[in-house]
């Protein structure tokens, strides 16, 4: 086998996904379904974790999203706000143990805009984990 394709057998294959960056500064969550791609930006000065947790709820249910086995969710895994990513990584894990969705992580550093350009770099880059999260925190 070349190396070039060991690669892309292990690329990671993403179509529609939902992305939720809650680290305590400009907490974004966005949604690609087939070719489009919507935002939400959230108050960073939300202090109640369930808003936030509304908030993906509504905007999921807003945009009828079907969430199953070929679904993504790629949740920012820090560093951060420890509320904050704890509450994502909450939601993250409940539609994956639920809809049996595909779970990966990414850290802050790795997305410097939140853009479909960007994410899809992500992707592409093969970025993502999908191995046990490991949050990174801040104070």
């Amino acid at each position: 086998m070349l190396v070039d394709e060991k690669k892309t057998i292990n690329k990671v294959m993403i179509k529609n996904f939902l992305i939720i960056n809650f680290t305590g500064k400009n907490d974004l969550i966005g949604l690609r379904l087939d070719n489009n791609f919507f935002i939400e930006k959230f108050q960073t000065n939300i202090k109640n974790n369930d808003i936030l947790v509304n908030n993906i709820t509504n905007f999921i249910k807003k945009n009828n999203v079907k969430i199953d086995k070929n679904f993504s969710v790629i949740v920012n895994i820090g560093p951060g706000s420890f509320s904050s990513i704890r509450t994502a990584l909450a939601v993250s894990k409940g539609i994956q143990i639920s809809k049996k969705a595909k779970l990966y992580g990414y850290k802050s550093f790795q997305l410097t805009e939140f853009s479909l350009k960007n994410i899809e770099v992500l992707i592409n880059k093969n970025l993502l984990e999908n191995k046990l999260i490991k949050p990174v925190y801040i104070s």
